[in-house]
């Protein structure tokens, strides 16, 4: 009988499978070495990558310009815009920390805006001492020749494009000056104009809250010298939005809306005087607030004409631009045929104009209504009527109308003090700030510091 055992060659397959098995362990444990080794790298490698960026980010917020030897020198100002705040306003209703300010400084009678009197570019002469015809910024909404595009404020890349704007800013002097500026909120603060902006600076939100913002202007001048900024700009809407809203003869309203304004800039004002630092304050507005009955809105879809011409509506004033090929005379014929309680003008002949306008941004062609009417959209004429609104607030008429004017306030070491000088152009405030903060003043704006000098305390006094 023959007998077959599986001794051996069962011991051989089970050490082949052992070793099978171990083989397939460290292999396993090769791959999760690398695995654990690559993806500690990977990780290690994408913390890196976030690192980098964010000290990249840190690195412009952290390495801001920084105030020259001469700067540190230097006086501080705070230039405050007041949005809508019309001429009157203070002597009619007497808020106690305005009325302080002004009556231990300087007051002009009023400040009178650049036509139109619109937000936009009324801010930005302030901030460049040119007229709109020749910064750029002609209205809130314009149509741009170069870009082929219209300027809207509220697209936020075109108000964030500096390419959009013209002259040297007050910021961008003050960076050349190597002097740290800030800016929380003023119109083209958020633009890169000559590639900077304010050392310090805040893209717009309407939403953040007054107390918010003095809260930050205090903790910038709380900075260690050689990063406090010397000049601040900050805005308020308050006023406009109520103006707007209610129209500058709602006693009601716009008192409530002026006293609260009025209690933040007193806290403000507190908390300047209390870091004991040499600071200039000047108050301003970019405009007036005139009162419209609902019943004198004019539609813009009355006036259009899309085969001849695109219109650009900011309400006191619309910029006509003939199609291609079309000649002005048959637009001019058109729209002069619809004249009702509107005019139509050649841009060159427009009332309003301190000067003969050259930018072709303007069109060629101006409607302006009556004073007392106003272009809007039938959808808004439509919901005004909904809601009964009887009376609202507009501006952007020509400045020889005082309801447009603004105010001028300034109150520090370098201002007399308790005087009245006569209605000023706004045009003149952008030389005023370099005098005092001892800056270049552009041979190319259109304001003059003699206009205004007379504000200024005497050298030695």
């Amino acid at each position: 009988m023959i007998k077959i055992t599986f001794t051996e060659p069962n011991l051989a397959l089970k050490q082949y499978h052992i070793s099978i098995k171990f083989t397939l362990i460290q292999l396993l444990k090769r791959q999760y070495i690398m695995f654990k080794r690559n993806f500690i790298y990977s990780f290690i490698l994408i913390i890196g990558i976030i690192s980098i960026s964010s000290c990249r980010s840190n690195l412009i917020d952290s390495t801001p310009t920084i105030n020259s030897k001469a700067s540190l020198k230097k006086p501080y100002l705070i230039l405050i815009s007041l949005d809508g705040f019309r001429w009157d306003y203070v002597e009619k209703y007497k808020p106690p920390h305005l009325s302080n300010l002004i009556n231990k400084g300087v007051k002009a009678e009023s400040l009178i805006p650049s036509f139109p009197s619109k937000t936009f570019p009324n801010h930005y002469t302030i901030a460049t001492g040119m007229y709109p015809d020749k910064h750029g910024i002609i209205g809130n909404s314009f149509y741009s020749n170069n870009k082929n595009v219209t300027y809207k404020i509220g697209n936020r890349e075109m108000v964030e494009d500096g390419t959009f704007y013209g002259g040297d800013p007050i910021w961008v002097k003050a960076d050349n000056a190597d002097m740290v500026s800030a800016s929380y909120f003023f119109v083209g603060s958020e633009a890169d104009i000559q590639g900077k902006r304010p050392t310090y600076y805040k893209v717009y939100d309407g939403k953040i809250k007054n107390e918010t913002r003095i809260a930050k202007v205090l903790d910038w001048l709380a900075l260690p010298e050689k990063e406090r900024p010397h000049l601040i700009t900050l805005y308020f809407s308050d006023m406009d939005d109520t103006g707007h809203k209610y129209g500058p003869n709602n006693e009601e309203e716009l008192k409530k809306a002026l006293f609260d304004l009025d209690e933040n800039l007193g806290t403000l004002f507190k908390g300047t005087k209390a870091t004991g630092l040499s600071i200039n304050t000047i108050i301003v507005s970019d405009h007036g607030m005139a009162e419209l009955s609902t019943s004198n809105l004019i539609p813009t879809e009355s006036i259009e004409n899309d085969s001849l011409f695109s219109a650009i509506d900011n309400g006191a004033i619309i910029n006509i631009h003939p199609k291609k090929g079309i000649e002005i005379d048959t637009i001019f014929k058109f729209l002069k045929l619809k004249e009702a309680h509107f005019k139509v003008y050649k841009t060159k002949n427009t009332p309003g104009f301190e000067y003969t306008p050259k930018n072709k941004d303007w069109g060629t062609l101006q409607l302006l209504p009556d004073f007392g009417y106003y272009f809007t959209k039938r959808k808004r004429i439509a919901s005004i009527n909904k809601n009964n609104i009887k009376k609202i607030g507009v501006h952007g008429y020509d400045p020889k109308y005082k309801d447009m004017h603004g105010i001028f306030y300034a109150n520090g070491p370098a201002f007399k003090k308790g005087i009245v000088v006569p209605s000023l152009k706004n045009i003149h405030i952008y030389p005023l700030i370099c005098e005092i903060l001892e800056l270049e003043i552009s041979d190319n704006i259109d304001g003059e510091l003699k206009q205004i000098k007379n504000v200024l305390k005497p050298i030695n006094d």
